[in-house]
């Protein structure tokens, strides 16, 4: 049949309504009138990049042999300059020619990954909920994903070995996202060893999305699955420059790990892209080799900011959970809103308070019972914020 005929394509018929866009739709509709939107809504960091950094860009792009093609893996400088990172990061030794490649964001670069590694009707695990391009990037690819609900690790690793079991034809790969997007949660080293475990008896590849590693604020830094042996043979993680660098539209991510399943993502990568644009990879040279001093300051403004948050908004009746890592608080709905679910507590939180929040639906059908604020207002307008939604919580 026809797109004409159904005026819907076939992977867009894979996709269901977007669940941001009808609270997105009011946010502009609200603005357009001249409101003041406070938008807890999207993680968008409102932190600029450290000035060494831009001003790499800016001497680079003055260069006239800097605006030609580049490479779809990433320069080898920026390769090597990620492996540098890793080493001092996690004390994992990669090799930059085979086991890291660059992409265009993380999200790029675990969607190009689907379709690179997913045959129609593969089983996939993801946790629920998760971010959507988890699940997305594998159902836009013709895969079969199955949600293994995300309580605590030792029962999420319990669910995801009985899909293995009960699903047919059985899993190909599984998805972890520590720390977490949404739920800000973090695990250690036993649980990737319990993980690669799983996918050794199960014969899975793993896929880790490792793009808040540096944003941490309790325990200590997260650790990589990459520390665990034998990892390398069966996972790939993907980190970001976008969170840890406040670089978000510029579009820089990486692979690393499995040379095989970091092989399959540059052979399609190849086909599609001539990677970023080349001074902004000489950028992030300088940020990942860099003073490091800008990391730890957005670490510590996102952290004052979740301290704020957490404090003004228990006074009012909305209380979150404190986050011990990610830029984000996932909080449960207040009960007496519990019944409406995540969308239309978003809604009416937006329409009487013009406070904006993520509702979590949008990250998985377990999600519904939670909304999903991201620390990208300083502090000022997060009071400001608390003092909005008073009333509206004072009333139920």
């Amino acid at each position: 049949m026809t797109a004409s005929q159904t005026d819907v394509f076939y992977r867009e018929r894979r996709l269901p309504p977007y669940v941001f866009a009808e609270v997105n739709r009011m946010k502009a509709a609200s603005r357009k009138a001249g409101r003041d939107v406070i938008d807890f809504g999207m993680g968008n960091p409102d932190l600029p990049p450290a000035q060494h950094i831009i001003d790499k860009l800016k001497e680079v792009t003055a260069d006239p042999r800097a605006h030609r093609y580049s490479a779809s893996q990433g320069l080898p400088s920026l390769r090597r300059a990620l492996a540098r990172y890793y080493e001092r990061r996690f004390d994992v030794a990669l090799n930059p020619d085979t086991e890291v490649c660059v992409t265009l964001g993380s999200k790029e670069g675990l969607a190009n990954l689907a379709q690179a590694i997913t045959a129609p009707g593969d089983v996939i695990l993801v946790p629920d909920p998760s971010y959507p391009i988890h699940m997305f990037g594998f159902i836009i690819a013709g895969a079969a994903v199955r949600p293994v609900g995300f309580n605590d690790p030792e029962t999420f690793l319990r669910d995801a070995a009985l899909a293995c079991k009960r699903s047919i034809p059985a899993p190909s790969a599984l998805v972890l996202n520590f720390p977490s997007n949404p739920t800000a949660r973090v695990v250690g080293l036993d649980f990737y060893e319990e993980a690669v475990k799983l996918a050794r008896d199960n014969d899975l590849v793993i896929i880790s999305d490792l793009a808040y590693a540096d944003i941490w604020f309790d325990g200590g830094p997260p650790p990589s699955i990459l520390q665990v042996k034998g990892a390398r043979d069966v996972a790939v993680e993907f980190t970001s420059m976008s969170k840890t660098y406040s670089m978000p539209g510029w579009r820089i991510g990486f692979a690393a790990g499995s040379a095989r399943l970091v092989e399959a993502l540059k052979r399609v990568k190849s086909y599609l892209d001539y990677g970023a644009f080349t001074p902004i990879q000489i950028a992030a040279v300088a940020a990942l080799d860099g003073p490091q001093d800008g990391v730890e300051a957005a670490r510590l403004i996102y952290r004052k900011r979740r301290d704020v948050m957490v404090e003004s908004f228990g006074r009012i009746g909305f209380n979150i959970p404190s986050p011990p890592a990610t830029m984000f608080a996932w909080t449960p709905i207040p009960e007496p809103f519990a019944h409406m679910g995540s969308v239309e507590f978003a809604k009416r939180l937006l329409e009487e308070t013009d406070v904006a929040v993520a509702p979590g639906l949008g990250f998985g059908e377990r999600g519904d019972t939670h909304v999903r604020l991201a620390l990208v207002e300083n502090e000022q307008r997060i009071r400001q914020a608390a003092r909005a939604m008073k009333g509206f919580f004072a009333k139920g």
